[in-house]
């Protein structure tokens, strides 16, 4: 069976890139196709250690890292996407627009895993990206929700990250999904039960991620939290925070692990479609402190692996903290939650699923 991976870009190494890294171990795929591939060649090592393979992009790349700019175009391209007709699996990974790719051939099989509320641009952070430019580009955006829509008709089987993302492909697409939660590599997080009297919070610092409203609690608290990570909000953020709110920029894995492993706590102010390092604090033991909404809601179980604060606000971040610093937590159960999301897992689950898809096809 020839196999075909759909992917929406290739820039950065992150939480999708794990996933596509898993699915990419488990079908070794004949070829990707994906709007542009700027990654990195140690990055795109990672998803293709063993299995070298074309890798067909569109016009786009000539626009390099500033893509993003023309998010308008994109549905555009997946569409003129034209997959080979001699392949038979179609595997897309959709965080934006994926799923649209069109088929070649009617007895082609196409499996879309979603791994977030897709193109958030254009639906649930429309205000948060366009801002008060917001009101210029709405007769585009209503134009590009139609497209989306119609195009997310386009997979044989819709498969979601989290229940919360199940939720919104119903609401959104009015189409039926199956549930694999991802995977996190656990072996590389390692259970500490002796902590230091620091917390710590890790992923990219943007917007939606609102490590704006961590600094201010924590400028408020006066307490000692590391904040690990790169993006666009990083300098904005070192301007305002106090001494105690230490910024490492980008770590690698291990250095990760050893910050989460010996803090006291995590803290998670986003709203994320699932949130893989939650579970790789849990992994460490760590407990989390997260935001009571999303995928979160899924993984950490509230008073016995962390806690929630209701809404996103430095206030109420301030008084889970103050919560939290009168609980007592047993390590070993909170490193147990996270043993339930393994990669092992993720991969075994997917590849029963496509097989069972498959021979309902007479896919072989």
């Amino acid at each position: 069976m020839k196999k075909a991976f759909v992917l929406d870009w290739l820039d950065k190494y992150g939480g999708a890139e794990r996933v596509i890294a898993s699915l990419e171990a488990v079908f070794k795929f004949d070829k990707t196709y994906t709007l542009i591939n700027i990654m990195k060649r140690n990055d795109l090592e990672k998803i293709y250690k063993t299995n070298q393979q074309p890798i067909t992009e569109t016009w786009l790349k000539f626009f390099k890292s500033k893509f993003r700019a023309l998010f308008f175009v994109f549905h555009y391209l997946i569409n003129k996407i034209k997959i080979d007709e001699d392949i038979q699996l179609i595997i897309s990974s959709s965080h934006a627009i994926a799923k649209g790719v069109n088929k070649s051939s009617k007895n082609q099989l196409h499996i879309c895993y979603f791994q977030a509320r897709n193109f958030k641009y254009i639906w649930d952070d429309f205000e948060l990206y366009f801002g008060k430019t917001s009101f210029l580009f709405k007769p585009l955006v209503s134009y590009l929700r139609k497209v989306d829509i119609e195009q997310a008709k386009r997979p044989d089987y819709i498969i979601a990250n989290s229940k919360f993302v199940q939720k919104w492909i119903k609401q959104t697409y009015n189409r039926d999904s199956d549930l694999i939660y991802p995977p996190v590599d656990l072996a590389k997080f390692t259970f500490e039960d002796k902590k230091n009297d620091y917390f710590v919070a890790v992923g990219r610092i943007v917007a939606y991620k609102r490590f704006d409203l961590i600094v201010k609690a924590f400028n408020e608290l006066g307490l000692p939290i590391i904040i690990i990570g790169d993006g666009a909000q990083l300098s904005e953020l070192k301007e305002i925070a106090k001494p105690n709110i230490t910024f490492t920029g980008f770590l690698n894995s291990e250095e990760i692990n050893n910050y989460i492993s010996k803090a006291k706590g995590f803290i998670h102010s986003g709203v994320e479609d699932f949130g893989i390092a939650p579970i790789e604090a849990q992994a460490c033991g760590t407990p989390v402190i997260a935001y009571e909404e999303g995928g979160v809601l899924e993984t950490v179980i509230n008073n016995e692996t962390g806690i929630y604060f209701k809404e996103q606000t430095p206030e109420s971040i301030i008084n889970a903290i103050h919560l939290f610093n009168n609980l007592q937590f047993n390590y070993e159960k909170v490193r147990e939650n996270a043993l339930n999301f393994s990669k092992e897992r993720f991969e075994t689950e997917f590849l029963n699923y496509v097989k069972t898809k498959c021979k309902k096809h007479n896919i072989e």
